[in-house]
């Protein structure tokens, strides 16, 4: 969800008298270069360019209620009129769709035509479900995977854009199968961003100060959140307990806005919520943040299970965070979830690890050393799983369009956050997803070869409730920024998880690398 397409380069310094002369011309004030010594290479920046895409859409459904849609994309710019990225879509107030979701992969153009009017059309696939039960999301969406198109005229503003599209929606196999118009606003953003080869050197403190000038902070969150039901109607009582991440935007030095992807591991696996909303941060010392956010979403599983009614959720939440260091921060959280057309009333209470990058006032901006260029990758990749068991029943392969977001700690150290959506059904059913998170090891990066290894265990949550997921694999570099992805492991039930499930998988995708200014 992060901008990170970007043109970079790595100036070299020639040795011997003349080379030492343009070095010396190159170095910042105050590092001169002794004669005959080489400069060693100093980073250089750029900008990545990315939006975000808020759309709205009433799609008809023979013999329902219409299902109307939310989709949030975050779309990366690749050259001067292409985007690619993914996305997500929600419903909010018609009929009982509670906990129907989909998510996609996007490739979007769009052109100007004259002054502030332009074009654009894209095309999305991926997969989804849900309904008022698990009976009615089979019919509603297939084995689950959909392709939508579209084309349409914006205008821009300052700051923002809006405009309309004229959208085909259709879930192969399936009853939705629509054409109808959606409307949207684009928001643009940009951040600061080093070449891939970057990572780990430092910018001078002048560099580093240039390159948060005209920067915001952003937070990546991985929380633990449960939900104990209030008076429930629907047929499950039980406490949800959530996988959430997070990613929060600075619009100044405390204001934000953010979106959350919560997934339930235990009391109703795969119960699902997208919540977006505002947010903003007091400083109480040093290392102490209180926050305060106010979130609209969709969320739910069936309501049949748990009734959100249409799927429009409302969510205020407190949180208290402590810095444990330049970047990372420990919170505790307590809010308060419910539907407003259905009966899911829930209070929440929740702990979380926040990363931030690049963050406003701390760390790297305080300190006269300068700034670390801190790796990251995104991975997009088809994963099937094979030999896929449960309670010891065999159910073939489950085919998954999958992301994962790496953080580089150190040359051989990552953390990385994975999810994936099926696109073929699972028992039958639509829906099947992950959500993991974990650690990994990988070789060093050297700019000598193209190759690079990693070993990786994660746990998070799948269907069936707590899973852990290990595998190795290898990056190979195309360039600087791209590099195939190849990965093979396997997935099998937490001990809490009592279904025995199990599963070989094989993963095949691209790889987008980069850095950013950090600690």
């Amino acid at each position: 969800m992060l901008p990170i397409f970007m043109r970079a380069s790595l100036g070299l310094v020639a040795v011997g008298l003349a080379g030492a002369a343009a070095a010396q011309e190159a170095a910042p004030a105050g590092h001169a270069i002794a004669p005959g010594a080489t400069a060693a290479p100093r980073p250089q920046l750029g900008r990545a360019e990315a939006m975000l895409v808020l759309d709205y859409q009433l799609v008809r459904v023979p013999q329902e209620a219409s299902l109307d849609l939310l989709g949030i994309h975050a779309l990366s710019q690749l050259n001067d009129w292409l985007y690619g990225g993914v996305g997500v879509h929600a419903p909010l107030l018609e009929g009982e769709y509670g906990g129907f979701m989909m998510f996609d992969v996007t490739v979007h153009a769009q052109r100007r035509l004259w002054r502030n009017l332009f074009a654009n059309a894209g095309v999305s696939m991926g997969g989804g479900g849900g309904g008022k039960s698990k009976e009615q999301s089979r019919v509603l969406t297939g084995g689950g995977g959909f392709t939508k198109g579209y084309v349409g005229l914006g205008y821009e503003f300052e700051g923002f854009a809006v405009g309309a599209n004229v959208t085909r929606l259709k879930f192969y196999r399936s009853i939705i199968d629509s054409t109808q118009i959606n409307v949207f606003v684009q928001v643009p953003f940009s951040t600061t961003v080093g070449s891939y080869a970057s990572a780990g050197q430092r910018l001078p403190a002048t560099d580093a100060q240039d390159a948060f000038a005209d920067s915001s902070e952003n937070t990546l969150t991985l929380g633990l959140d449960n939900l104990a039901q209030i008076d429930p109607q629907g047929s499950n009582h039980a406490t949800v307990r959530l996988i959430d991440l997070q990613f929060a935007h600075y619009l100044n030095r405390n204001a934000y806005w953010y979106a959350s992807l919560g997934v339930g591991y235990h009391g109703m696996p795969l119960y699902n919520q997208l919540i977006g909303g505002l947010g903003i941060r007091y400083r109480i010392s040093p290392r102490v943040d209180l926050h305060a956010q106010l979130g609209l979403g969709s969320g739910g599983w069936s309501p049949d299970r748990i009734d959100t009614g249409s799927g429009l959720l409302v969510y205020p939440k407190a949180s208290a965070e402590y810095w444990i260091g330049r970047n990372w921060g420990l919170s505790l959280s307590a809010g308060y979830l419910f539907a407003p057309t259905g009966s899911s009333k829930n209070a929440t209470f929740g702990a979380a690890l926040n990363y931030h990058l690049q963050p406003e006032g701390r760390g790297a901006r305080e300190s006269s050393g300068g700034s670390l260029l801190e790796g990251y990758r995104i991975n997009l990749f088809q994963q099937t799983a094979l030999d896929v068991r449960d309670r010891d029943v065999e159910h073939g392969r489950i085919n998954m369009l999958s992301a994962q977001f790496d953080t580089v700690v150190s040359d051989h150290v990552y953390i990385a956050v994975q999810g994936a959506v099926a696109y073929e059904a699972y028992r039958s059913y639509p829906g099947y997803g992950e959500l993991v998170a974990g650690v990994g090891l990988q070789s060093k990066a050297d700019k000598d070869s193209a190759f690079q290894f990693f070993a990786q265990v994660l746990g998070g949550t799948n269907a069936h409730g707590a899973v852990v997921k290990a595998g190795v694999g290898m990056n190979l570099g195309l360039n600087d920024r791209l590099a195939l992805y190849a990965a093979a492991g396997r997935t099998v039930a937490a001990p809490s998880n009592k279904t025995n499930f199990k599963s070989d998988n094989l993963a095949l995708g691209l790889t987008y690398r980069f850095s950013l200014p950090g600690r």
